[in-house]
Order: structure tokens, then sequence, then C-alpha cells
């Protein structure tokens, strides 16, 4: 197993995390450096417990999150909804925390990005939504905390976690305030796992469908 990480080169086998602690904001910025394009490397700090957290997904991580991601888009767009979406995108809060979502969206305050290569949260409002796919590591709540997201979604073991920030920290709930009334914890991870077993387009197809049914039923 190859494992490296330093000032000019970042190196992990799929799978695999690395903490590195008493770490400062220079040396995250450093650490994003040295990654140069390498997006499938995962980078997240925390100015509260100084610690530097690197994650390298597994295989089956880049599948099932662009799936919720495309599921997540088919119900904005049947709400007729607007939205900007970006996966991966770097969030940072000077010398605070940074972190990287799997996907986030930006539906309320869509227009404040448009155009945008970078967001910098000392100007740009946070996502409304970030996700993250927890398959081989632990999402730091307390970092999206700081970055001040809204609401965070975890898909772990084929569970889908709902998180709406509170001045508190993270409170969870079994609903989700960004689609009322659509029950996504039961709805999302059935099609992510469908799409596994027998295909992304199929998948979409049925979630569509069921989508339809429920428009009807509301009229």
């Amino acid at each position: 197993m190859v494992l490296t990480v330093s000032r000019d080169y970042i190196e992990l086998p799929p799978g695999s995390e690395v903490t590195l602690h008493y770490q400062t904001w220079a040396d995250y910025e450093t650490l994003l450096a040295s990654r140069r394009d390498d997006a499938a490397i995962k980078i997240r700090f925390n100015g509260h417990t100084q610690q530097i957290k690197l994650m390298a997904p597994m295989a089956g991580h880049g599948r099932r999150i662009d799936m919720l991601v495309d599921l997540v888009k088919a119900l904005l767009r049947y709400q007729g909804r607007d939205w900007d979406s970006s996966h991966p995108v770097t969030l940072k809060r000077l010398q605070e925390a940074g972190a990287e979502p799997d996907a986030c969206f930006y539906i309320e305050n869509w227009r404040a990005v448009l155009g945008k290569d970078r967001i910098d949260l000392a100007t740009d409002p946070p996502p409304d939504l970030a996700i993250e796919m927890d398959m081989t590591s632990l999402t730091d709540l307390e970092v999206y905390q700081t970055l001040e997201v809204p609401e965070v979604w975890i898909y772990r073991k084929q569970q889908l976690r709902i998180y709406v920030r509170m001045p508190e920290g993270y409170e969870e709930r079994s609903t989700s305030p960004t689609f009322p009334s659509v029950d996504v914890q039961t709805l999302l991870p059935e099609y992510v796992e469908r799409a596994w077993a027998a295909g992304s387009s199929v998948a979409q197809r049925e979630f569509e469908q069921v989508l339809t049914s429920l428009e009807s039923e509301d009229d």
C-alpha cells in the first residue's frame, strides 16, 4: 500500500484516511495546493481541533453520489425550482474550517453564485444543502457548523440522515426543510441502491415515475 503525504505530493490508496494533528490554516492551504488536480482526495480542516483529515474515497463512492445528485436534481426539476449545484467544491472560512462536500446545492441562493469559479464564504452565502457520502470516513458536522451550512445530508450504509443547523449544533430530522413534502429519507436511498443493482438510467426513470405519481396524488 502506497501512502504519501507531503508538502509537495499526496498519494492515498482508495478507502484510506489520514488524520494530521496540531495543524494550522497554512498547513491546510499547503496541502490543498499539493493535491493539484486530484479532486478524488478530500481534505478537511477543523480549526477547533487543529486537525486535518485526508480521505481517498472507495470506487463505489462516486457512483452512489452521482446517482444521489441526479435524484435531487430530478426532484428539484419536478418541483419547478431553480438551483445551482457543484461537486466537488471547496468551502472555506478563513482560519476556522474547510471542507469539500461530495455535492452541494444552492437553491434559495442560487443566483448569488452564478458565474463564480470559486466560493468565498467571506462574501458568498454557504450552500443551502451539502451532501456527504460516508463510506470509509465519518463527516465532521462541527466543520459544517462553522461553515454555516443550513442543511447537511449524510448517506451511509444505505441510509440517508438529515441534519439541520441550529445555533447550538446540528439537529437530526426525519424530514428535510428543503423538501418538506417528500419523504426523501425513504425514497432516495431506495433509488440510489436500485441504480447500483439495475443501472442508473433504470433507477432514474423509475424515480421520475414515482414523482409523477406523487404529483397526481397532490392534484
